[in-house]
């Protein structure tokens, strides 16, 4: 898989991308052989892709979610849901708890070392009001941030989907245009 991250309003490229490879010596061969080649006429830079660091908790402008804002941002067969930043006290009970009041919970997937868990609900409908309720609140004095779990070719999370993923761990490389 690969995909050009581009601006959502003109459509230009950011200038960078990201490339999936299915071995993880494949993404480790590319990020060598790419790393500094020149790709029309700017010389690109090569790496792991790595997470954006979490965003600062005083955050200014932090405004609401909406259900309808939360809905329209996976497709109409997701229900489930991703809630991370707890490193301490993360439990299945926990979650349960957390999230049973939204609808009936089909699966919990807890990630204890890396401090977050997949929560599959239901209905589509059901996974929306747990993310616009529960996402930036704080649990166990964490504030947490929820938002859609991967519906397939998510390792951890295939299953939910209905479907196999016969990629086990995806290594992904990232392009620098600049």
């Amino acid at each position: 898989d690969c995909r050009v991250v581009r601006d959502p309003q003109t459509l230009k490229s950011k200038g960078y991308g990201f490339v999936s490879f299915v071995k993880k010596a494949e993404a480790e061969s590319a990020i060598a052989a790419m790393n500094g080649q020149w790709l029309g006429s700017r010389s690109i830079r090569t790496n792991w892709a790595t997470r954006k660091p979490p965003a600062p908790k005083n955050e200014v402008n932090t405004k609401p979610l909406t259900f309808d804002e939360v809905y329209n941002q996976s497709s109409p067969t997701n229900c489930t849901v991703y809630c991370g930043g707890l490193t301490n006290g993360l439990t299945e009970e926990l979650m349960q708890k957390t999230f049973s009041p939204f609808g009936n919970i089909q699966e919990i997937r807890v990630f204890k070392d890396k401090g977050y868990a997949f929560v599959r609900f239901s209905t589509k409908e059901s996974a929306t009001h747990a993310i616009v309720a529960v996402h930036n609140t704080d649990i166990n004095g964490q504030t947490v941030k929820c938002s859609w779990g991967k519906e397939s070719g998510d390792p951890n999370n295939a299953q939910a989907a209905g479907q196999v993923s016969e990629q086990v761990n995806v290594p992904t490389a990232l392009l620098l245009f600049l």
